[in-house]
């Protein structure tokens, strides 16, 4: 991959207090690992905001030149899960979620978590996610779920922008803005 080429890496960072909501931070990243812009939301820890804060991520940076999104993991503020087909559909690129441990799934958890209705529109969310596919980086094992690109390409994706350990430099660098953020917003 060219060293100019850009993904936007959403990460979150809950808050210390009961009640905080999680702030999620999308960082511009290039290949080369200079980071580019950022974008700041926040999201309700438990809700089912996540989706569409990513999407006013994504649309407030108006990053057409960045060619694929890449989010930390699949439900950012405790069971707030997000939609990665209606995320791919709304910012128009390849999306790919990336976890870094192994995991049984959600559904356990989330049935022990929540009912009724509730559980009914999560368990909705969750299944509708494709599969977690496992990816060798640089001697460690992520687990990448994609949208809008084959798993050759999201393997190509997530190994291009990791040029050392195994979290791609979009979702490290999010992930820091993201708890600066947060100890901002607590401080403030």
């Amino acid at each position: 991959m060219k060293p100019g080429v850009r993904a936007v890496g959403v990460a979150a960072s809950d808050g210390s207090h009961e009640g905080d909501p999680s702030v999620l931070c999308g960082a511009v990243v290039r290949a080369d690992r200079v980071a580019d812009d950022f974008s700041f939301a926040t999201c309700t820890v438990g809700g089912t905001d996540a989706t569409r804060a990513i999407e006013s991520i994504v649309a407030d940076l108006g990053r057409e030149d960045a060619r694929f999104l890449l989010v930390s993991g699949v439900a950012p503020a405790w069971f707030n899960l997000v939609d990665l087909g209606r995320l791919a559909d709304a910012v128009e690129r390849p999306v790919l979620s990336v976890s870094f441990e192994a995991s049984d799934g959600l559904d356990p958890a989330l049935r022990e978590a929540f009912d009724g209705d509730v559980l009914d529109r999560r368990l909705s969310v969750y299944r509708s996610l494709p599969p977690r596919r496992p990816v060798e980086v640089n001697d460690e094992t992520v687990f990448v779920r994609a949208v809008g690109c084959d798993d050759e390409e999201a393997a190509r994706v997530v190994r291009a922008f990791t040029p050392e350990g195994g979290r791609p430099e979009p979702l490290r660098v999010a992930r820091q803005a993201a708890r600066g953020a947060r100890r901002w917003r607590e401080w403030d």
